[in-house]
């Protein structure tokens, strides 16, 4: 058997332990226009997949679908390869989210186009996830994830709010609007700082665009949403002593983030080249030790579920765009903006990630804080 024979029938003994034939008929198989697939994958891991995709090497017509039973069967934890220790190890010894590298990401993935995430996202630029208890499309989940969020944290009028990685504002608008708060939000996205100021404008809210180290003053309720995964387990702790430096004795916060109730996360090589720099999933367990004696959680609500229904959303609303998008963006950004979206369905889908809103109180609510869903 030649070298590349072996590669393809090792390729299809792990693909098998997902239920996914090489070259098959159901819409989650592997269909492979090119050969050196194999080679590339076992090479690079998670790295060679996404990067032959992009290329056209490879097709599956349901993707999410296909990702779902790779990840659902841990067969990806046979790929481990250089590229993933290396990640590892660069994750674990050096500070990629502080100084200089705290706006990499910014730069790289959120400065992309307004143009794209206002096609994807929908009426609202809220670039996490979805509310689906009650909710049929995906602007209505999106305002009633704002919704639960200012419910959670109780807000009324006259207080005043900080939002901690403000995106393009939509939080802080909607909180101002429905709920009669002020506040201030902080990013590290030139584009998405321009954006909100203009989405912000007429109503009391402040859009700085800073690091949150920096913050050093108090507000009656904090909210953070889609950022803490760029915090870096490093900064963990420091990050929960700038909100319980900034927060009212009597405050509350809200962390909405995505984690792992696994041990802790490695950054993935496809995934930290192309989409999102210095990037890592926290751990349950990095989380809990970075809160001891900052702050008492009064509830850690896991919806993660709704993080499949708002990635297959947004995957739909770029695909209906394409065909304007597709005049600025060639054809191998859209293949890797699609490898992106459908991958983190299938990573909610197979339930390998989870999405955390952890409510917090400095001292503890007297008599419990009932937390609404």
């Amino acid at each position: 058997m030649s070298a590349d024979a072996a590669l393809k029938a090792r390729a299809q003994a792990l693909l098998a332990q997902a239920g996914i034939t090489l070259g098959g008929k159901r819409a989650t198989d592997m269909v492979v226009h090119d050969e050196r697939t194999y080679a590339r994958v076992f090479a690079h891991g998670s790295l060679g997949l996404g990067e032959s995709y992009m290329d056209g090497w490879w097709e599956a017509a349901d993707l999410p679908g296909f990702f779902s039973r790779v990840l659902s069967s841990r067969m990806d934890e046979s790929l481990r390869t250089f590229d993933t220790l290396r990640m590892s190890l660069r994750a674990r010894l050096l500070n990629m989210q502080r100084g200089a590298h705290a706006w990499d990401v910014g730069r790289q993935h959120y400065d992309l186009g307004h143009d794209l995430f206002e096609a994807m996202l929908g009426k609202r630029m809220v670039y996490s996830c979805a509310y689906w208890a009650q909710a049929d499309t995906l602007d209505d989940a999106q305002e009633a994830k704002l919704d639960l969020i200012c419910r959670k944290l109780r807000l009324q009028p006259g207080q005043r709010v900080l939002d901690i990685g403000c995106g393009w504002g939509e939080a802080l608008k909607y909180a101002a609007e429905r709920y009669g708060v002020s506040g201030v939000g902080v990013t590290i996205s030139a584009e998405q700082a321009a954006d909100a100021r203009e989405r912000c404008r007429g109503l009391p809210i402040d859009i700085h665009l800073r690091d949150y180290h920096e913050l050093d003053e108090r507000f009656d309720a904090i909210l953070s949403v889609g950022m803490f995964e760029h915090v870096g387990h490093k900064n963990y702790r420091a990050w929960f002593d700038v909100a319980h430096r900034c927060l009212a004795p009597a405050g509350l916060a809200l962390l909405h983030c995505i984690g792992s109730n696994s041990r802790p996360g490695r950054p993935d090589p496809w995934i930290e080249k192309y989409i999102f720099p210095n990037s890592v999933i926290p751990a349950m367990s990095q989380v809990a030790a970075a809160l001891e004696d900052r702050f008492v959680v009064e509830d850690w609500h896991n919806f993660g579920a709704d993080y499949d229904r708002t990635l297959m959303a947004w995957l739909a609303n770029v695909d209906a765009a394409w065909p304007r998008l597709g005049k600025r963006y060639d054809e191998r950004f859209r293949r890797m903006w699609r490898f992106y979206l459908a991958c983190s369905a299938g990573v909610f889908r197979s339930r390998r990630d989870q999405l955390w809103q952890v409510t917090l109180s400095p001292r503890g609510v007297p008599g419990g804080l009932r937390v609404p869903r």
